[in-house]
Order: C-alpha cells, then structure tokens, then sequence
C-alpha cells in the first residue's frame, strides 16, 4: 500500500460502493426512458437529464414535485406531504422519492387527476376526517361575566 493511501477499513461504505442505476419511463409529457444514480433523488437526476419539472421545497414538505408512479418501487421515507389516499393513488415526490427498482412515472401536472380531491364532487367520509373534525362537539355559550351597564337617570 502507498505511505499516503487511506486504508481500505477507514473509508465510508458508500465510497466503495458500485453505483447502482435505474431505468426510469416518462410515460406522459415528456417521454422517454432515462438511465439515472438510484442513490439520488429522482428529480436531481431527471433534471440533469433535461427533465424541467416543477418543484418546491426539495425536502419532501410539499406536493409541487408529486407524480404517478405508475409501475416499480421508490423509497421516499422523507416525505411528510402525502397523505394515505395519495399514496394509496400511487402519487411521490420526485425531490425524495430514489427509484429501488426500474420505474414508470407520470409527470406534471396532467398526472395530477387524483392528487387534490373536490370537496363539492367527492366529500371525504368521516374516517377520513381527523377525529376533531369528524366527531361533533358540543356549543355552548359563554356565561355573561359582568352585568349590562344600566343607565342613569337625570
């Protein structure tokens, strides 16, 4: 070994690892099938392959990166903005969502048909509420705490 070579034991696993790789479909839009890092996130890598896709907060806070995955597997742990019925849609955020096998995605906002829900068309059943909302309370009114002004007589 040369005298200034770091050994092999000292170094962190994922500089030893082989990069591993994915193919990813656009299957709407933009088409096409492109050859991406699966450590990475998806957005970073569809970017760097001229994917423009619009995004927000790149941590998995909010839904502006949200697509239809329509057929693999990612692991978007991170994200905190999808809710149960989105994920059960198929929808994930491209800024923290890595490909752990070949996918397909729908992208855009033409992907977005079951991501918002209409509220006038498609109301949400009370399981769905979260249970302040979904179990009715009970009013009641205030006591009065000083007594009306009264007027005085000249």
């Amino acid at each position: 070994m040369p005298r200034d070579a770091v050994p092999r034991w000292r170094l962190h696993e994922r500089h030893l690892a082989v990069t591993t790789t994915r193919t990813i479909t656009i299957a709407n839009q933009h088409g096409g099938t492109h050859v991406v890092d699966a450590a990475r996130p998806l957005l970073d890598t569809l970017e760097e392959h001229g994917i423009d896709l619009p995004y927000g907060c790149r941590y998995g806070g909010c839904i502006t990166c949200a697509a239809k995955l329509t057929s693999g597997e990612v692991d978007q742990h991170e994200q905190v903005a999808l809710n149960n019925r989105q994920l059960t849609n198929g929808y994930i955020v491209l800024c923290v969502a890595k490909p752990l096998s070949d996918c397909t995605l729908e992208v855009g906002v033409d992907s977005h048909d079951k991501l918002y829900r209409n509220p006038f068309f498609d109301p949400l059943e009370p399981h769905e509420l979260k249970p302040a909302i979904a179990t009715p309370k009970p009013v009641t009114a205030e006591p009065a705490t000083a007594e009306p002004a009264t007027r005085k007589e000249a």
